[in-house]
């Protein structure tokens, strides 16, 4: 229903043109046949070389026609004589031609060394920054290494300046905690404290992010604003018509808030700074060293004092030195004699050495097979200890399961007996109240009956009997919800055992089997052995009387 406009030109689509079919009549030979050679991209449409080509055609033609018939001699020497002087302009304009597409060559050659130049040129400006970036990155590298060492020598200037004495000062353990700006409160990461380390500890721990419960009650406290998005579908900001246009004047609106934007713009529009230069860069004054501290200068009795105590030193020093070189050589006295005996040995004192040195092989090799005698015994005795602890433990984790499917199955037995009581109490009782209802009904019938007994009575009596009836009911569900109460209670507690519950059951177990039996086995290796008394004893006397 509504006209529509492509955004392509009749151009961007046109295919090839169109050449009908024609025909020629006899006797005529059209100029426009000889164009039949170009078609579309090739030579169409007609640029300046092809109309130079079609001029030349023209000429050319207009050539043959004055060329004079083939006669007479006179007539054919003529002829050839023009046909050879068009020859050479032929070759002469064909020359130019091949001068022109050497020139077009040459100058094509020319842009693409002058590209490849050009890239070249980029290729090493790059190559040059990054070697100046890399350049300046060791260089920042190294300013930094050269501050840290200035700051660390530093430091150690000014902790010697603070006991220039050399005296020993206590640590103030009050001090430090009276300034907070110690090393108790703000201690430093080169001393080895690091404040990331054990940064969970400041994790927020909230009941309401970390449980599906907190969640569930945050979300419940939260507005149904939060929760329940409302979204407004947008105004339309231009009024259109019915059928869909914009009018005018609400074009003109934007247009001209377009406008008045990009006025603004430009107008607070800030200029931007100049770059920086490539290659320079802006050196930085260091900053000034604080000034040196100057000592006072000592009395000569402090001096000649100073004087005394630093060649005393000197003495100390050199004695302690004295006296570590004459330890070092009474403990290496053994190899220093051996050094010497080595030179100034004779042909007996080597034999010995090798009869010695044959001898300790010998030990050598003797503690080796005892070692490795050793070894073996000891691999077989841990085989051994492993194979009979492996087979006790096993025994014992089975104990272990049997012990508690065994409990399992009494608990289910229990709930079973006690589920059987319950019902046959529940049987018994009713029967026990049904019994009674019957009595008392035969009773008051009986007593209606025989007229004996009131109105008074008689609904004195229904009261009683309901309100025990419903005591006894009311007593009846207390009771079975204790007991249901009681057996989550004890499901809860099988399930909520701890490893350090069953450890415990483990250690009873142990208790319970392998003490017992080890009782046991020792009581049997004493009458063994007294038993082994007597029998010694006997088979004493029986040799003694044999012999």
């Amino acid at each position: 229903t509504l006209g529509t406009q492509t955004d392509y030109r009749d151009g961007e689509t046109q295919t090839d043109p169109y050449s009908p079919e024609y025909v020629i009549p006899s006797g005529s030979v059209p100029e426009l046949l000889t164009l039949a050679t170009l078609t579309w991209g090739r030579g169409l449409p007609a640029g300046l070389a092809e109309v130079e080509m079609i001029e030349r055609a023209r000429e050319k033609r207009a050539w043959e026609a004055t060329l004079p018939p083939m006669d007479s001699a006179s007539h054919i020497a003529k002829r050839r004589k023009m046909m050879d002087d068009m020859e050479r302009k032929e070759w002469a304009f064909r020359e130019q031609e091949i001068e022109k597409l050497q020139e077009v060559r040459l100058e094509v050659f020319k842009k693409l060394l002058w590209r490849r130049e050009e890239n070249q040129n980029e290729l090493d400006a790059k190559r040059l920054d990054d070697h100046w970036q890399n350049y300046q990155k060791a260089k920042e590298e190294k300013i930094k290494k050269i501050q840290h060492d200035c700051a660390l020598m530093l430091r150690k200037l000014i902790a010697k300046r603070k006991n220039v004495m050399g005296k020993l000062e206590r640590r103030d353990i009050i001090k430090e905690y009276t300034d907070f700006a110690s090393q108790i409160y703000a201690p430093l990461s080169r001393i080895g404290f690091f404040p990331d380390n054990h940064s969970e500890c400041y994790v927020v721990k909230s009941f309401y992010l970390n449980t599906f419960a907190g969640l569930y009650e945050l979300e419940a406290s939260l507005p149904d604003s939060v929760t329940q998005l409302k979204i407004k579908a947008p105004k339309p900001k231009y009024t259109t018509t019915e059928t869909g246009f914009i009018k005018r004047s609400a074009r003109l609106e934007v247009e001209l808030a377009q406008f008045y934007q990009a006025l603004l713009e430009k107008k607070n529009k800030v200029k931007q700074p100049k770059k920086p230069l490539r290659f320079l860069e802006k050196v930085e004054k260091p900053v000034p060293r604080p000034p040196t501290p100057i000592l006072e200068k000592p009395s000569i009795e402090e001096e000649e004092i100073e004087l005394a105590v630093i060649c005393l030193q000197k003495l100390l020093r050199g004695r302690a030195i004295q006296n570590m070189m004459f330890e070092g050589k009474e403990k290496r006295l053994e190899l220093i004699r051996e050094l010497r005996t080595t030179h100034a040995l004779q042909e007996d004192g080597q034999l010995l050495l090798k009869a010695e040195g044959q001898m300790t092989r010998a030990l050598q090799q003797q503690r080796d097979l005892q070692m490795h005698k050793l070894s073996s015994v000891e691999s077989h005795l841990a085989r051994e200890e492993g194979r009979v602890l492996g087979n006790m433990f096993d025994f014992l984790s089975k104990e272990l399961v049997r012990l508690q499917e065994e409990r399992k199955i009494h608990a289910f037995v229990m709930l079973a007996e006690r589920q059987r009581r319950m019902r046959e109490a529940e049987e018994s009782g009713r029967r026990q109240v049904e019994e009674r209802q019957r009595q008392e009904e035969d009773k008051i019938f009986k007593q209606a009956r025989e007229g004996d007994c009131t109105i008074d009575s008689y609904l004195e009596d229904i009261i009683l009997s309901s309100m025990e009836k419903a005591a006894e009911e009311q007593a009846r569900e207390e009771i079975q919800r204790k007991a249901v109460e009681i057996n989550d209670i004890a499901y809860e507690m099988e399930s909520r055992r701890t490893r350090l519950q069953s450890e415990e059951i483990v250690a009873e177990l142990v208790y319970d089997f392998m003490i017992p039996e080890a009782e046991k086995i020792s009581i049997r290796e004493k009458v063994r052995q007294s038993q082994r008394k007597h029998i010694y004893a006997a088979h004493q006397i029986i040799h003694g009387g044999t012999e």
